[in-house]
């Protein structure tokens, strides 16, 4: 055998193997049905948040300036996937903080801000767990209140969990 039999016989088998890993990578198997709305669109909005200072009785705290995109936001119907996390140690709860990011890496863990999380008000109790959820509810702003968050989902309700 000579250098260009080698030569093409090396770029024919490439040219098999590449062919393999393209044509039987079809983007059907790779999309997951469970979940339409990944990733999410309405967490990088509420994500653009500046803060001002204000005063209230208790003192000092940072008071959240929403963008014009949220403004539009409040009062819609919204749905986003996230994490339960709960306000106390029980098992179910009708309110609770809904977070983009798993608790190991939430607001309160040190690693996301304020505006990684919802608070959320449900008609019906639900059970925590650490798997992601999709939730869907009416969204609240909250400027003037330092003592809830800044983005609150009333009548929300779960529509069950997410597959990333």
């Amino acid at each position: 055998m000579n250098f260009a039999e080698n030569t093409y016989r090396l770029s024919t088998f490439f040219a098999l193997i590449l062919s393999l890993v393209f044509f039987t990578q079809s983007p059907a198997h790779a999309q997951n049905k469970d979940y339409a709305g990944i990733p999410s669109l309405i967490w990088p909005v509420l994500y653009d948040i500046k803060y001002e200072k204000a005063q209230d009785a208790f003192g000092e705290y940072e008071k959240p300036v929403f963008s014009e995109a949220v403004k539009k936001m409040e009062g819609e119907e919204i749905t986003i996937p996230g994490y339960i996390i709960p306000f106390e140690g029980t098992t179910r709860s009708k309110e609770f903080m809904f977070s983009s990011l798993p608790l190991n890496a939430c607001f309160f863990c040190g690693v996301g801000g304020p505006e990684t999380v919802v608070q959320v008000r449900m008609a019906k109790s639900v059970n925590y767990n650490d798997k992601p959820m999709e939730i869907r509810g009416k969204l609240k702003l909250n400027e003037n209140n330092p003592d809830e968050h800044f983005y609150i989902l009333e009548e929300a309700e779960l529509l069950g969990p997410v597959s990333w």
